[in-house]
């Protein structure tokens, strides 16, 4: 069949994608029934070959600038430019993606990667951007705010055992050093929404195709990191106890399509890990699921902080990883029809 892509509608503005405002709910309804006639837009239902966009983490905290962690890549502009081209993605193949799965980064003030959590022997806290190890916390550099324990429920004996436990086991799992972030995507926050453009674009496409968007919330919990949305940095407790679950239903979801593209922020953590844990879903039912796999490359961005930190190079690591075991590098620009294996 013809390749076919669809024009971007004339509400879609590009100069606003890195700006907050709100988006006209009933208006973009209206529009979005009438695009689909004029262009035999059919309801997702009846696709035969079936697409989920997963969206990760595309939120003000992220990629607006000016918000707490702005991701902006070598380039300054990275997460404003990555949702440019998203948006317009989502626009011109709005009859060929079956669903969209935004993920929710969701933090609350008292967790273990936020300064409040820990102290050092002066009662201070450590400062955005610092890095724990292991070595910090047996050395007692840095060690549990005690005057947390009444609010997380646990003493302080048990919490300094778990930040052992946390920190080795993160070392031993070859992921990266606990990072202090600054205080983000707060739940309740302006951070925590969406992207203004990236809402209207997913509301559009929800009722051009009559397909609820399946949100996935992730990162609530105090005593770990959640980049990937598929599951927390670390499982068990210090005395093995179950300390967070894998994101199961999400997993059997994913597999269940034909094709799975993935974009957002950011390229070096939440995107990296995400696609890391799907890999090693895959890799245990069959490594051919992994050509099932689409990476917009061009549509996310890693963590660069001039001067503090520069993830660039482990991100383009990890994609290269992803490559070679199967999954396809992509770009938002180039048809999606031209891709291997997509299907109408």
């Amino acid at each position: 069949m013809a390749q076919r892509e669809l024009p971007l509608p004339p509400h879609f503005v590009p100069d606003k994608v890195g700006t907050v405002w709100k988006v006209l709910y009933q208006e973009r309804a209206r529009e979005a029934e009438q695009w689909a006639e004029q262009h035999s837009i059919l309801p997702a239902a009846t696709d035969r070959f079936k697409i989920c966009l997963v969206a990760v983490d595309v939120q003000n905290t992220f990629c607006i600038p000016g918000f707490e962690l702005f991701v902006a890549g070598r380039s300054g502009s990275g997460a404003v430019d990555d949702n440019r081209r998203l948006c317009a993605f989502i626009y011109r193949n709005l009859d060929v993606i079956t669903r969209i799965s935004p993920t929710m980064d969701t933090h609350q003030a008292v967790q273990i990667f936020h300064s409040v959590f820990w102290i050092n022997d002066k009662g201070e806290h450590p400062g955005p951007y610092t890095l724990i190890s292991e070595q910090d916390v047996t050395s007692g550099r840095w060690r549990f705010n005690p005057a947390l324990s009444y609010s997380l429920g646990i003493d302080e004996h048990y919490a300094q055992r778990h930040l052992r436990h946390y920190t080795r086991r993160l070392k031993e799992g070859g992921k990266y050093q606990l990072t202090i972030w600054p205080y983000h995507v707060m739940l309740g926050s302006i951070g925590h929404a969406l992207v203004s453009a990236v809402e209207e674009a997913i509301f559009f496409h929800s009722i051009a195709r009559y397909c609820q968007p399946n949100f996935q919330l992730k990162g609530n919990n105090p005593f770990t990191e959640h980049y990937s949305v598929l599951g927390p940095e670390v499982l068990d407790g210090p005395d093995g106890a179950p300390l967070a679950q894998r994101n199961r239903s999400f997993i059997e979801q994913l597999v269940q399509f034909d094709a799975v593209i993935i974009a957002g922020q950011a390229k070096s953590h939440c995107v990296a890990w995400t696609v890391e844990d799907l890999l090693k879903e895959i890799s245990v039912r069959d490594t051919k699921l992994a050509a099932k796999v689409y990476l917009l490359e061009d549509c996310t961005s890693p963590v660069v902080v001039p001067g503090v930190m520069d993830y660039t190079d482990e991100a383009d690591a990890a994609f290269r990883r992803f490559a070679d075991a199967g999954m396809h590098i992509v770009r938002s620009t180039d048809p999606i029809e031209s891709w291997p294996g997509i299907k109408r």
